[in-house]
């Protein structure tokens, strides 16, 4: 597999290589070692969720609060889905600086998303299914919402008619009024959740 950072500090983009024959193919999705190697990161999974959408369907932009944090690889298991990764870390070097990336299932293209960046994509197709491998179990009160339409962050939804929203996402703050409320992660934080203390299993 190829793993490739983003223009967000600490995201990464996860591109498998398909085994091909008749049966069709195979692919890694995630090997702990080689995520390891290219971020630094310990990547143990607590959670695994899924969401299916609509097309038109747009989610997030989601992070969490530090402590727990939670941090995520998605993957697009059924349709197709743009992506978008926002850096929600006050004091990051890439503070409220955004990537982009379609997944399919095709391409089995993941990204990976540790704590203190924010997440959301819109569904390109109808039944679109997303995949997250969570490194955290959910704790209730722990999500932090900003505004996925935030005019300052300009996100490239390329959008043709209104998204289809919860309410909760449709009253989230900007990204700039998160900050000011003071519910966003530090950088510093977030670097220190990185290095997970717990010793390897086995």
């Amino acid at each position: 597999m190829r793993i490739t950072e983003t223009a967000v500090r600490d995201a990464y983009r996860i591109e498998p290589e398909p085994i091909p024959d008749h049966r069709g193919t195979f692919h890694e999705g995630l090997r702990h070692s080689a995520l390891r190697a290219a971020t630094g990161h310990d990547f143990r999974v607590r959670q695994v969720n899924f969401t299916v959408s609509g097309r038109n369907v747009l989610r997030g932009i989601h992070g969490t609060t530090m402590p727990p944090g939670q941090g995520k690889v998605l993957t697009c298991v059924r349709g197709a889905a743009l992506t978008a990764v926002v850096d929600l870390r006050v004091g990051s070097p890439t503070f409220g600086h955004h990537d982009t990336l379609r997944q399919d299932a095709g391409s089995g293209t993941a990204v990976y998303v540790p704590d203190g960046l924010g997440l959301g994509y819109v569904a390109l197709t109808d039944d679109t299914c997303m995949n997250y491998l969570c490194t955290e179990e959910y704790v209730h009160g722990t999500i932090i919402d900003v505004d996925a339409l935030d005019p300052a962050l300009a996100l490239p939804w390329g959008l043709t008619e209104p998204p289809v929203r919860s309410a909760r996402d449709a009253a989230a703050p900007t990204l700039a009024a998160a900050a000011a409320a003071g519910i966003l992660p530090t950088y510093e934080q977030c670097l220190r959740a990185y290095r997970d203390p717990a010793p390897p299993s086995g």
